[in-house]
């Protein structure tokens, strides 16, 4: 639990860059999920393997084919 701030920083910072879209983490099943943007599985793995909790992970990488959702929508247009 001591590095978890270091680790939320690191993922703030990926957020923040536009590395990383979504970042979920269950406690209950202690699985996350990180939907981010890189060129390839290489570095995907790069960008893991720099969290200070990646020496505690094992993880699979999965390339979307699709991504949709609200957020990724135009708002809604409200005529006053």
């Amino acid at each position: 639990m001591d590095i978890v701030p270091l680790h939320r920083s690191y993922i703030n910072f990926l957020i923040n860059k536009g590395i990383i879209e979504h970042y979920a983490v269950s406690m209950e099943s202690q699985h996350a999920w990180i939907t981010l943007n890189a060129k390839n599985k290489k570095e995907v793995i790069k960008i893991i393997e720099k969290s200070p909790l990646a020496h505690s992970w094992t993880f699979d990488i999965h390339e979307l084919f699709v991504l949709d959702g609200l957020h990724y929508r135009l708002p809604e247009v409200n005529p006053n």
